[in-house]
């Protein structure tokens, strides 16, 4: 057998690698190309199977929640609708049994009126109503008969349920009551005024108290006032009339000078003579009491700062002095008796200063013995006798020429004024006047040698009479001491502010001055 030996200058050609075929390196595509199909096949099924069922649920629970939010709120407003409903369903019945028993007390109250007897004295009857503005109102009239107070009511064109009387009525709401209303000088300046006008524009009497009536009709009890006197104004009866059964609600000058005005047909000129004289007057009130406003609130203030300092101040310097040994002797000595005096019994002080002033008030209220020597006691004290008399003198002679001019009777005008003023000695005077006139003797003589009027307004009233001028003369005379007034209450608000401080700096310099001396001898033994 020959072996072949190997030719190595023979070129043997290698296999190239591209056409070199392996079978691992074939089997590649096939993986990846499964691996995308399997991805594939898995993602749609993840898509189908479990994402869209995924999404399903999500979306419907909030589909759901959307729809039990809508179901929830139409119940709430089903709910609130139906309590809506039910709440002006039991409005509207409460309305309609109030509209029903309003009704039937309407048709009781025209059932009963033919029967109600007319009464021999007038008294207060209060009405409820409902006004032509539909507005449900009480108030009370002063009449004799339910009769004439519903037509009254009726013609105003009110719709009227009730109008009852009673003693509680009559003691709430009766001129006597203490709850009666007083027309205050404010409103009757006003009112006076405003009438004056109305009746000179050619306004009816009724409808110029009507119009005052809403311009003054903020207060209910003013409201009944207007009403009570247009409802007899309406009857036929008299302003003064009207005004004469309101008791004490407009002063006595006030009604006898417009009674004198109506006989006189000069009711417009009367009412603008009442609110100057009410103006003047109003003034003159105003500057008494910034009279004594100022003096008293003084005197307040200087009691409080003596007081601090007696119970607050010098027990702390009295226990300095204590601890220091120093014997306290003198005017020291009765400024701490007193300090120790009031810092003991300061609330039985009070107590009594409380318990005189209040017995002198009432005192001076009820017994006339007492008011009288008061009075006497103040007409003689320097300056403050000086404000009383000129002052009692301004009002008398000023409601004095009023009445006299409206044409007021002497004795009707002496009787007026011995009411208005509250001076005892005055009332006297005016006492004294009505017995002279009806014993024949001059109106001057009651004033001759009085101690209690001024010799300048006797001897006017005098001229007066002896040239038949009286009320111009009397006019003259309350000028003239309303400008005497005037200068004396200017003169003492000049003048009591340093009076007055001057008073406090030498009363709390005295106390200062008894708690210092002792304070040398401490220096001294010191020293």
């Amino acid at each position: 057998m020959v072996n072949a030996v190997p030719n190595k200058n023979k070129v043997v050609k290698k296999p190239s690698k591209s056409i070199k075929f392996n079978s691992d390196i074939a089997l590649i595509p096939l993986s990846i190309i499964y691996s995308l199909f399997f991805d594939l096949f898995y993602g749609i099924k993840y898509i189908f199977a479990d994402l869209l069922p995924i999404l399903f649920n999500a979306a419907a629970n909030e589909v759901d929640k959307v729809y039990k939010k809508r179901i929830k709120k139409d119940e709430n407003a089903s709910f609130k609708k139906d309590n809506f409903i039910t709440k002006q369903w039991e409005k509207l019945s409460f309305v309609r049994e109030k509209r029903r028993k309003l009704e039937q007390q309407s048709a009781e109250l025209l059932r009963t009126l033919n029967y109600e007897p007319r009464l021999e004295k007038p008294t207060v009857f209060r009405f409820k109503i409902k006004n032509a503005k539909g507005k449900m109102e009480t108030g009370t009239i002063i009449s004799t008969s339910k009769q004439d107070v519903n037509a009254f009511l009726v013609n105003e064109g009110n719709t009227v349920y009730e109008i009852n009387t009673s003693k509680q009525i009559e003691f709430l709401y009766g001129n006597s009551s203490f709850f009666a209303t007083k027309i205050t000088n404010r409103d009757l300046i006003f009112w006076l005024t405003q009438l004056s006008t109305y009746l000179r524009s050619g306004i009816t009497l009724v409808d110029g108290v009507r119009i005052l009536s809403n311009q003054l009709g903020h207060s209910k009890a003013k409201k009944r006032i207007f009403d009570s006197i247009t409802y007899e104004l309406i009857l036929g009866n008299s302003f003064s009339d009207a005004l004469e059964k309101l008791g004490d609600t407009f002063p006595a000058l006030v009604i006898n000078m417009i009674k004198a005005a109506e006989a006189t047909g000069e009711l417009d000129e009367a009412l603008e003579d009442l609110a100057n004289y009410y103006t003047e007057v109003d003034k003159t009130r105003k500057q008494m009491i910034s009279a004594a406003t100022y003096p008293s609130v003084i005197t307040l203030f200087a009691l409080g700062v003596v007081g601090f300092i007696l119970v607050y101040v010098i027990p702390k310097f009295v226990k300095i002095y204590d601890s220091a040994n120093i014997k306290i002797t003198g005017m020291t000595l009765a400024i701490v008796r007193i300090s120790n005096f009031l810092k003991s019994y300061y609330m039985v002080i009070l107590l009594v200063l409380f318990v005189a002033v209040l017995l002198i008030f009432l005192m001076y209220k009820r017994i006339k013995e007492f008011r009288k020597l008061v009075q006497i006691i103040l007409m003689h004290i320097p300056v403050i006798k000086d404000i009383i008399i000129y002052n009692e003198i301004t009002i008398f002679t000023k409601t004095f020429a009023s009445l006299l001019k409206n044409n007021v009777f002497i004795t009707d005008s002496i009787d007026i004024l011995s009411r208005l003023t509250k001076n005892e000695i005055y009332k006297e005077v005016m006492y004294n006047t009505i017995n002279n006139i009806a014993s024949g003797d001059k109106i001057s003589d009651a004033f001759k040698d009085h101690w209690a009027i001024p010799e300048v307004a006797y001897f006017m009233i005098v001229t007066g009479e002896s040239t038949g001028e009286l009320a111009a003369m009397m006019q003259k005379v309350s000028e003239y001491f309303q400008e005497m007034h005037r200068n004396v209450v200017n003169n003492i608000k000049s003048f009591i502010e340093p009076i007055m401080i001057t008073s406090l700096a030498i009363i709390v310099g005295v106390i200062i001055l008894a708690v210092i001396i002792p304070m040398f001898d401490l220096y001294g033994n010191i020293s």
